[in-house]
């Protein structure tokens, strides 16, 4: 996944350009951002930085890639990229810069995640790329954040491996989800990979395997004893909760304890409720309820909010495939160029009659203004702006420079907790509503626009 291929024809086709047109010394500003907060919120946790840098740390191309480029012709038989072209190609590699916010920040639409300042060409050449190592891990790890919210303590595990966009979106959807806020994955890959915990019970098919579920279920208890969790719905649920009954008898009487049942099908409020009962009334309290079957944070807090005894909820389908969302909506835009390190640099823009379309010029960044330890607010300014730069912490941060890691990444549990850090210190009285612009950014653009219209 690491190929230069993973991109775009036409950021191909456009580096030609650039090239046949001498403007391989051109330089250019690029940052990357969404324009609708996903899920009818007003933020999204940026996801993917390491991707990222991996990507960027490994970019170059190779003979097998070139050679590929090489075979390709266009619809009138002439070959698309000539031999001079692909050589100048092989010696590019990411010399750049790379200024990003950290891993798991919580941002509010237009903020940049990521400002990338290098060659023109190469600049073009990184967009796809980048936005796919964005968009869809920020679009989960959003999701699993509103889970793990509606979930108020309860610990979720992430079961979606098997109903994800294919083996490396749920690679992708497992560290997502554990950053957004799930406890474990079920997903073992994903637990060699990243070190994420794994959690997992067994399936129907262990049970049916039986000639009796009460057989299917000792039999378990005793391949497992120290984390036996029964599944209770294959035939009928509550006759599954009295022989789990009956299972933690035996299981006490060898000195072990069933950690738990899981329920996957049927009125998941009243049965749960049923099941409390009667696990407590045979003096089991202390196993914990799992339920799955479809559930994301709507259902969740109805759940909740009827007064369901659920302890664990393990969640799937509508979390790695971020039920509510086709996806995020992230986009990359050149905010400044020029010809010639010696030359200064020009702002451009996106112009559009629909503001959600367009884009700011300059070397972007945004300054975090943090009240008695609550996200006040973000403001986005251009760092050569001559006035002073606006109340707060810039969120930016060089993670690359001139082609050299400057940041040392932090470990995934560190951007998890980070993550969940940048939920405690937003409420719905301190969640700011909207980004703020700078006065200097919306001269600077409102200086495009007019030259724009008259040129």
């Amino acid at each position: 996944m690491n190929s230069p291929l993973l991109t775009d024809l036409y950021q191909l086709t456009m580096a030609y350009g650039y090239w046949k047109a001498g403007r391989q010394q051109a330089e250019g500003v690029f940052y990357l951002f969404f324009r609708r907060a996903p899920f009818g919120g007003n933020h999204a946790l940026a996801v993917g930085l390491e991707q990222v840098v991996e990507y960027l740390q490994s970019w170059a191309w190779g003979e097998r890639e070139l050679g590929w480029l090489a075979s390709l012709h266009d619809p009138g038989g002439q070959r698309l990229f000539p031999d001079a072209f692909l050589q100048y190609l092989s010696t590019l590699r990411f010399d750049g810069y790379l200024d990003a916010v950290p891993e798991g920040t919580a941002l509010l639409p237009g903020t940049p995640m990521l400002r990338i300042r290098g060659s023109l060409i190469m600049g073009q050449l990184l967009e796809t790329a980048l936005l796919t190592f964005m968009n869809y891990p920020s679009l989960v790890a959003t999701k699993a954040a509103r889970v793990v919210h509606a979930a108020n303590g309860d610990p979720v595990l992430e079961f979606g491996l098997r109903r994800a966009p294919g083996p490396d979106g749920a690679l992708s959807a497992s560290r997502a989800a554990f950053i957004g806020g799930c406890a474990a994955t079920s997903h073992v890959l994903a637990g060699q990979r990243f070190g994420i915990p794994m959690r997992g019970t067994h399936a129907h098919s262990w049970v049916m395997s039986f000639q009796e579920e009460m057989e299917a279920f000792l039999a378990y208890a005793a391949a497992f004893p120290g984390s036996t969790v029964l599944l209770v719905d294959t035939y009928d649920t509550l006759t599954g909760v009295d022989h789990a009954i009956e299972v933690a008898a035996a299981m006490r009487e060898q000195g072990d304890e069933l950690a738990g049942i899981r329920l996957d099908s049927g009125d998941l409020l009243s049965l749960s409720i049923e099941a409390r009962k009667r696990l407590n009334e045979a003096g089991f309290p202390d196993v914990r309820i799992v339920a799955s079957d479809d559930l994301d944070e709507t259902r969740i807090a109805a759940l909740k909010a009827g007064g369901a005894r659920i302890d664990v909820w393990g969640v799937g389908t509508k979390l790695v495939n971020a039920e509510g969302e086709t996806a995020l909506t992230g986009v990359y835009k050149l905010a400044a160029h020029r010809e010639h390190p010696e030359q200064p640099w020009q702002l451009c823009a996106k112009l559009s009659d629909d503001p959600a379309k367009g884009s700011w010029p300059g070397l972007l960044q945004v300054a975090r203004k943090v009240e008695e330890g609550k996200w006040a607010g973000d403001t986005l300014f251009d760092e050569w702006q001559r006035q002073p730069k606006p109340e707060g912490s810039p969120l930016l941060v060089p993670v690359i420079a001139g082609g050299k890691l400057v940041m040392q990444l932090p470990s995934l549990v560190q951007v998890r907790a980070y993550a969940q850090a940048q939920q405690a210190a937003m409420t719905i009285e301190w969640m700011p509503r909207q980004l703020a612009v700078s006065e200097e950014v919306q001269r600077n653009w409102e200086e495009l626009r007019k030259f724009r219209r008259q040129n």
